[in-house]
């Protein structure tokens, strides 16, 4: 801020000169302002930082109203999956791709706080965005949910190292059991695509641009953190 500041007083020296001066006010003080900062460059930083400062706040801001706006399509619409605790105290939303190798991190991550911590809940938001792959995974998955069984294929499409297509994701289906018959029958209905539409339009709502992305409180977590931040982010939304 010392920067800026001085960078003030600077301008208010150079208007106050250049009312006197011969040359036009405004060259006069575009001259003290290109000299200034070709010997302090550091202003320029100091300045770009605290403009992202504010942009990072606003976008803080405007994400926290979106959440406080669309709790119940956060927390309870039954097209969710929930697992964890049903009733728990702190809910966990994640916005998940199943090919997103940031994804299949986070999921660890996810799956051991919820060993740990029997008050959590959490409810899954299917977000395919990495292409026609990954929609054919989320139609699987969800379709699974009709069968009682949304959670076990999550988890083992979650532990996969490998690109998942639709074929791959119906072989690991039928290895838990599931009917897969029932499932490419029911993949492609209209309340699945509804699912995802869904989905889509309050990630975008929330300012979600990409895979994972998590809602914990009133408070959007970016990308896959780690499990001690995670903690953090839970105790907070815990106490307010």
């Amino acid at each position: 801020m010392r920067g800026l500041v001085l960078l003030g007083a600077a301008l208010a020296l150079a208007g106050c000169a250049a009312a006197t001066a011969e040359a036009p006010p405004t060259e006069a003080i575009e001259r003290v302002v290109r000299d200034y900062l070709v010997k302090h460059p550091e202003v320029v930083v100091e300045a770009l930082r605290a403009m992202e400062e504010r942009q990072r706040a606003a976008e803080h801001e405007q994400a926290r109203a979106a959440i406080r706006a669309r709790q119940d399509d956060l927390l309870r619409d039954p097209a969710s999956p929930v697992g964890g605790n049903p009733q728990g105290d702190v809910t966990v939303v994640e916005f998940f791709d199943y090919n997103c190798p940031h994804c299949r991190r986070a999921a660890e991550t996810v799956a051991r706080l919820t060993e740990e911590d029997t008050s959590l809940r959490v409810v899954y938001k299917e977000l395919p965005i990495l292409g026609p792959d990954s929609v054919l995974a989320t139609r699987v998955a969800l379709a699974a949910h009709a069968q009682g069984k949304y959670l076990e294929l999550h988890r083992a499409l979650m532990a996969t190292t490998e690109v998942l297509t639709g074929p791959a994701v119906l072989e690991i289906a039928r290895g838990l059991g599931l009917d897969a018959a029932r499932l490419e029958a029911e993949m492609g209905s209209a309340e699945i695509t509804a699912a995802i539409e869904k989905n889509r339009a309050l990630a975008q709502a929330l300012g979600v641009s990409g895979t994972p992305a998590f809602v914990v409180g009133t408070d959007l977590v970016p990308g896959a953190i780690g499990l001690e931040a995670f903690r953090e982010t839970i105790g907070r939304a815990r106490q307010r």
